[in-house]
């Protein structure tokens, strides 16, 4: 751990927080210290998976549920996916492994911002509603959804908020005084003045866009802790130790390998298995040494956590932005160098990045004392869909690459009112401007859309731009006319389905 003490370290840090934008707190400055508050978007999962192993370990309390116990079984009249072989068919395990071949679908669920905000239990009931990307058991698909399914399990079986579970089986046995469950919930125990400031860096004015993370709890479960590197270290310690809540068995659950998510290794690299999601957390090989951990991607935060068994050392890295995910895994990369004597011509990482020089002081922790942490992501480039409220969670698109070929011809009155899908709920496509856009900041990750035309007056590109983070990424779209106006609208919110969403006009009543 040589480098990791050296003096050329600090520097070496905030040469990758500049190149990443990764800032400090723009206005005013404010020091980012072990105890600054983060939202850890998915790192969060290792804590839901944990919360069901604690039920399953349970047998006097909770017989019922087991790792192979049929989700329908459990939540008969809530758990009901759209073809019956998937509710007679999906297990605790597919849900926590990301293999039941449900879509992320992350567009459809509704945020506090909504008329009607979803929940967990809402979330669980509206799969019935939406459409399948693959067979049970076929492939790795991260769907966020499917965690805050199992925190309303935990829901149902406790009789308790999953809120006060996580309170009364892992923050408060390990101490971790300072982890909430949502921001709201942190700012409640005082601890408003530790959250630290979400930020976007905006290429065009080179300028960063603060903001404070939002609650959400329609995915919970999926994310949404808000923690500090010195409490999170006091999870992964329990976890990577057998300690506290977490038993031998319990520990040999979690980590069991469910879900191969890469399969193609053409991408490898050199000296590395491909990673292989167990329940919360992944696993890999470098050198022969087992990685397991996680990381978390949301709108203004990035995080990673790692561990390495055979070492009982691990480490938790927090950043200010979504860059704060590739700066936690290079160092992450760097630290498991360290623990395992790599020699320094055999890491070509570092020969990219040892030039980088900058005088940015940022918000992004390392920690690797009380030994924990995993960089268990790195060879998937699958972006979760983190958002989890992750950005692993921002909305799954297919981009659309076509131009406008043709001028918009029929009138854009035969184009606004409402349209509505039974799992993606309505939207309500109006004019601004001189454009057709659709307003959907009440979804969870809340985005607008505005349509230019490419050709037939039926065919769009949308062009979707985040709530918090901006951009500019187009979509395809189509309306289908019906009696001289428009009557259904398909747009391509969903990259794991072929086919487009497809909502229907509907009148005001």
């Amino acid at each position: 751990m040589d480098f990791f003490y050296s003096q050329r370290f600090p520097s070496h840090v905030e040469g990758l927080m500049n190149q990443h934008h990764v800032p400090a707190s723009v206005e005013p400055p404010k020091l980012c210290t072990a105890d600054t508050l983060f939202d850890i978007a998915s790192c969060s999962k290792s804590l839901t998976a944990a919360s069901v192993a604690l039920l399953v370990d349970d047998n006097e309390n909770y017989p019922e549920v087991q790792y192979d116990t049929i989700m329908s079984n459990l939540l008969p009249d809530d758990f009901v996916m759209p073809d019956v072989g998937y509710t007679e068919g999906v297990t605790v395990q597919d849900i926590l492994s990301h293999r039941t071949g449900m879509a992320a679908h992350n567009s459809s669920y509704l945020s506090p911002r909504a008329a009607q905000p979803d929940d967990a239990r809402s979330i669980t009931r509206n799969l019935r509603n939406l459409p399948m990307a693959a067979p049970i058991r076929a492939k790795y698909i991260y769907c966020n959804m499917m965690y805050t399914v199992a925190t309303y399990l935990v829901e149902v079986k406790s009789k308790q908020s999953f809120s006060d579970f996580l309170q009364k089986h892992f923050f408060r046995p390990l101490d971790m005084q300072s982890t909430s469950l949502q921001p709201e919930s942190a700012r409640a125990k005082g601890f408003g003045d530790r959250i630290a400031t979400g930020y976007c860096w905006k290429k065009n004015s080179a300028t960063y866009h603060g903001f404070q993370s939002p609650d959400c709890p329609e995915s919970q479960g999926a994310g949404s802790i808000i923690t500090s590197v010195n409490d999170f270290i006091k999870w992964v310690k329990a976890l990577m130790n057998c300690q506290g809540p977490i038993s031998d068995k319990v520990y040999q659950d979690l980590v069991r390998m469910r879900t191969i998510i890469n399969p193609n290794t053409r991408w490898l690299k050199p000296h590395t298995s491909p990673a292989v999601y167990a329940a919360g957390v992944e696993i890999y090989y470098y050198r022969g040494h087992m990685i397991i951990g996680h990381n978390g991607v949301t709108s203004g935060f990035g995080s990673r956590f790692f561990f390495l068994p055979n070492f009982k050392f691990g480490a938790v890295l927090m950043g200010n932005s979504t860059g704060a995910s590739t700066v936690a895994t290079i160092l992450a990369r760097e630290l498991i160098d360290e623990v395992l004597k790599v020699p320094e011509a055999e890491r070509s990482y570092r020969n990219k990045t040892k030039k980088m020089h900058s005088s940015v002081k940022g918000n992004v922790v390392a920690s690797p004392k009380d030994q924990a942490k995993d960089e268990g992501r790195d060879q998937s480039k699958n972006k979760s869909n983190d958002k989890s409220k992750d950005k692993e969670n921002m909305p799954q698109i297919r981009k659309s690459r076509s131009k406008n070929s043709h001028p918009q011809e029929i009138p854009l009155n035969a184009y606004i009112g409402k349209y509505r899908h039974p799992g993606y709920h309505t939207l309500t496509v109006q004019v601004r401007g001189d454009k057709l856009f659709i307003d959907a900041t009440d979804r969870s990750m809340g985005f607008t859309l505005t349509f230019h035309h490419v050709s037939e007056q039926t065919k769009y590109s949308a062009h979707l731009s985040d709530l918090l983070e901006g951009g500019d990424d187009p979509v395809p779209a189509e309306f289908i006319f019906e009696d001289g106006r428009a009557g259904k609208l398909g747009l391509q919110l969903e990259s794991a389905l072929k086919e487009m969403i497809w909502f229907d006009r509907v009148d005001d009543s």
